[in-house]
C-alpha cells in the first residue's frame, strides 16, 4: 500500500469545519477516486497547517489519480483549502490502526535508506507491543521513502490528552526507533484527527 501525503498552509483557519465537510462528503461520494482506499486528514488549527493522506493500493494508482487531485484544487478554493505547499508520495510499510483516533503525532525521520527495513522491524517487534498497553493508543502508521531515507511515523490517539500524556514515553521509543534506522529527527508535528474514513477494504 502507498500514501500520497500533501501540505497545505493556511493562515486563515476560520473555515477549516467548511473544508472538511466538503472533502468528507466528497470522499463519501467515491467519485473523485474510485481506486482510493483511504482518507486521512490531519489539522493544526493553531499553527495554521494540515495534511491531507491518501492511501492506494500501488504507486500506479496515484499516478493515474493525480487528474483528480488537480481537477479538486481547482474546484475547491484556495482560500478554503489552503496553499498546498508539497506533494511526497510513500510506500505505507506499517499500517496497524484502531478506529477512535482523535489526535495524532507525526515524526519525521531522515538518513540511510538501507536502514530502513531494520528500523521497520525494530517498530513492529518493540514499539507496536508497548505501545498497546498505553492508555488512549490507537495505532500506528509508518511511512517511507526508500530512495530518498525518509520517514513519516504517525502515532495516533483517543484524545489530545492522551497524545500528551504518552509524550515521556514517545520520546524515548522516537529515539530508539531513529537509531534502528540509523536516521535523525528533523521534526515532531501534533495534531488533530480531523477526518479518517475507510473507502474501500485493503487487500
Amino acid at each position: 500500500m502507498y500514501a500520497r501525503v500533501a501540505s497545505f498552509e493556511q493562515s486563515d483557519m476560520s473555515r477549516v469545519d467548511e473544508l472538511l465537510a466538503t472533502v468528507s462528503a466528497r470522499a463519501a461520494a467515491g467519485q473523485d477516486m474510485p481506486d482510493a482506499l483511504r482518507v486521512l486528514m490531519l489539522t493544526d488549527r493553531s499553527a495554521g497547517r494540515m495534511l491531507g493522506i491518501t492511501f492506494f493500493e500501488t504507486e500506479e494508482a496515484i499516478r493515474e489519480a493525480e487528474p483528480a487531485f488537480e481537477r479538486m484544487g481547482q474546484e475547491i478554493p484556495e482560500d478554503l483549502r489552503g496553499r498546498r505547499s508539497s506533494v511526497e508520495v510513500y510506500e505505507a510499510a506499517i499500517d496497524d490502526t484502531a478506529a477512535g483516533a482523535q489526535a495524532a503525532r507525526v515524526s519525521v525521520l531522515e538518513g540511510a535508506s538501507d536502514s530502513i527495513d531494520e528500523g521497520i522491524r525494530f517498530i513492529q517487534q518493540h514499539i507496536v507491543p508497548a505501545a498497546s498497553d498505553i492508555s488512549g493508543w490507537r495505532g500506528i502508521i509508518g511511512l517511507v521513502d526508500r530512495a530518498n531515507g525518509r520517514s513519516l511515523t504517525i502515532t495516533l490517539w483517543d484524545s489530545d490528552e492522551s497524545l500528551v500524556a504518552s509524550e515521556t514515553w514517545a520520546d524515548q521509543a522516537r529515539s530508539e526507533a531513529a537509531a534502528a534506522m540509523a536516521e535523525s529527527i528533523t521534526a515532531v508535528n501534533r495534531y488533530e484527527v480531523a477526518l479518517d474514513r475507510v473507502l474501500a477494504p485493503t487487500t
